[in-house]
């Protein structure tokens, strides 16, 4: 190797280190972790990890991924820790329909099916509708036409669209405020990425939406013993509730398996289940 080689060869290894220094750094500050309390953690020296962090050194894969393990990093996010570092990306990226993921969808459609006459819907990280039961779109059909809203459906934007949902909301205000926190409670890895605060602008582009959302606290029902706050959806003069459940893939291997999620309607009292069985049927169970 001539001189220029060996020159060009050191500062692209200069430039690896800087780029992945840069991106372990966010996640150390992101988590709140000081270099000593990493090194504890991971089993890592402080000292190799200022020398990664000022680009001074480039770390082996299995040390980076310790490192990315510790800080809890999203697995789309290790990819690009690994990227950076010049290594390849170990966790898949394929789509969520990938034949990778039939396993994963021949289960969440059993799970949709099973929630009849319930809503239920599977969504994306930032919250567009990949999959429902058929109990999902006829709820809401039961307040606009869905059929109406072309594209991708998102329910953030379908919640607070003054031409969707955001009507038939009761308290709108106060339920947007919750849903504005969940988008940051429920950001994959609690992080909020460029497409996530892309989403969270769009959201706040609409009128009215409340600003003091960040200080909003859910009061306690006044009313029930619940242990939730639920939804409220106002019909025929009545205030129909319901909470929700969550439901994510435990130890997932690749990025569209850990991205994706459940969400399954229930009624919060039994004034609506009673008016949800008789507007769509439905065995007791």
């Amino acid at each position: 190797m001539d001189i220029t080689m060996k020159d060009a060869a050191r500062h692209s290894s200069r430039e690896t280190g800087h780029a992945l220094g840069v991106l372990l750094r966010y996640w150390r500050d992101a988590r709140g972790v000081s270099q000593l309390d990493l090194s504890l953690q991971a089993g890592i020296s402080q000292r190799q990890i200022s020398f990664i962090e000022s680009g001074r050194s480039v770390p082996g894969r299995e040390t980076l991924l310790t490192l990315a393990q510790t800080l809890d990093v999203p697995l789309r996010e290790r990819n690009a820790l690994l990227h950076a570092a010049g290594y390849a990306p170990m966790y898949s990226e394929a789509p969520w329909n990938a034949q990778e993921m039939q396993g994963v969808i021949r289960a969440l459609q059993r799970v949709v099916r099973q929630h009849e006459p319930y809503p239920a819907i599977v969504m994306d990280r930032y919250w567009n509708v990949l999959m429902t039961n058929e109990a999902a779109p006829r709820f809401f059909g039961q307040f606009i036409d869905m059929h109406a809203r072309t594209g991708p459906r998102n329910m953030l934007h379908l919640m607070f669209d003054p031409q969707g949902m955001r009507p038939f909301v009761h308290e709108w205000e106060n339920v947007a405020r919750s849903l504005l926190q969940r988008v940051h409670r429920e950001a994959i890895g609690h992080v909020i990425d460029g497409g996530t605060q892309s989403l969270l602008d769009e959201l706040l582009a609409y009128p009215d939406v409340p600003r003091d959302w960040r200080a909003y606290h859910a009061p306690a029902e006044s009313t029930s013993a619940l242990p939730v706050v639920p939804f409220g959806f106002e019909r025929d003069g009545k205030v129909l509730r319901y909470f929700s459940m969550v439901t994510s893939v435990g130890t997932p291997t690749s990025v569209a398996a850990q991205e994706i999620r459940l969400e399954c309607m229930f009624p919060a009292d039994d004034e609506t289940e009673a008016w949800h069985r008789q507007a769509f049927g439905g065995e007791d169970v």
